[in-house]
């Protein structure tokens, strides 16, 4: 690829690296600013071609990309005499370290961070002349990395025969996701991958039992919100706070038995740690029928004093005889029969 300005005052080195500073190793022989805008019209024009060249929507490399990344790219100019003008860009080639999830031959996953090939390309006019071999093995060389420990980002049917060519790289191990991996990718290498332990199967679901939970029976306290402490419970000893009787906590056995036996309007007390017994069951009977006595009591005076002063032809029962007398007497039994009720 040709270019309005001098290549070769911009990359010295027939191979280049530039990294996300975009300055390559040895100083340009222009001024920084200048060289920085040539380095990104370059990286903007070869990332345009490649994926022209693969079909792609949009291009994986330009110049704000290295910027945001750290990644290395690698460009390769022509030398020959005949562009000893302005020069030519031949092709480039960028990798980066990437963390992958990677399945091997046995469909285990294994975490890797493997030196990636993200983007290739030689310009079509100067493919099948030994450029793309020349720059991969400088790649390999200063990467210090084996063709097989790589793992390659979507290559296209062109790479793919680069490598079975070129490296002996043909049988495929398949993953699920955009990247490919040789055989012999987890074999020496450096930095080895970490395996994942398999899932585990699902078993056979139990049936739920208060009897069979773990915590009810390896805890020491009861689960929430059963289980309160003590701090929660005693809170004397601040100002503008009275002493708090603490709450007395079944054991745990007898917590679950009762839960068991239990009917369901005791379940409230069972949780507080209290015991229901025959003689509660008592006061609480006489503790209503004092409440219908006292409710009742007004009526029945008011059915007393209508009686003591109602006149009767004949007595309709012996139980109202008494109140038949003459006025006087009526009243004054009536209101003897109403103090002793009260």
């Amino acid at each position: 690829m040709e270019f309005e300005f001098d290549i070769h005052k911009i990359f010295l080195e027939p191979i280049t690296k530039l990294d996300s500073t975009l300055l390559p190793q040895r100083r340009p022989l222009v001024s920084s600013s200048e060289a920085e805008k040539q380095i990104m019209k370059v990286l903007d024009d070869i990332g345009k071609a490649s994926a022209k060249a693969q079909r792609l929507p949009a291009p994986i490399t330009s110049a704000s990309r290295m910027q945001t990344n750290q990644h290395h790219l690698y460009i390769l100019k022509d030398c020959t005499p005949k562009t000893a003008g302005r020069g030519l860009v031949i092709g480039f080639l960028k990798v980066g370290y990437k963390k992958l999830f990677v399945l091997d031959r046995k469909g285990s996953h294994i975490e890797a961070e493997p030196l990636c090939i993200l983007d290739f390309y030689i310009h079509e006019s100067l493919q099948r002349h030994g450029f793309g071999k020349e720059l991969f093995g400088f790649m390999l060389r200063i990467e210090q990395v084996e063709p097989q420990h790589l793992a390659i980002d979507r290559p296209s049917e062109k790479f793919l025969s680069f490598l079975w060519k070129h490296y002996n790289l043909r049988a495929v191990i398949p993953q699920v996701n955009n990247f490919v991996i040789f055989e012999g990718f987890f074999r020496d290498r450096k930095a080895p991958g970490r395996k994942l332990p398999p899932k585990r199967a699902e078993g056979e679901i139990k049936p739920y039992s208060l009897s069979e939970r773990d915590f009810l029976r390896h805890e020491e306290g009861l689960p929430w919100p059963f289980s309160q402490g003590q701090s929660s419970l005693n809170r004397a000893g601040s100002l503008g706070s009275s002493p708090t009787r603490p709450r007395v906590i079944p054991r745990e056995d007898e917590f679950v038995k009762s839960l068991r036996t239990c009917r369901p309007h005791s379940l409230q007390r069972a949780a507080n740690g209290e015991q229901e017994d025959s003689s509660q069951r008592r006061r609480t009977r006489e503790e209503r029928l004092q409440t219908l006595v006292r409710v009742m009591t007004p009526f029945v005076i008011c059915l007393l004093f209508l009686c003591s002063f109602t006149s009767f032809p004949a007595p309709p029962s012996p139980f109202l005889h008494p109140f038949l007398l003459a006025p006087p007497s009526r009243s004054l039994l009536s209101l003897l029969l109403c103090l002793s009720v009260i």
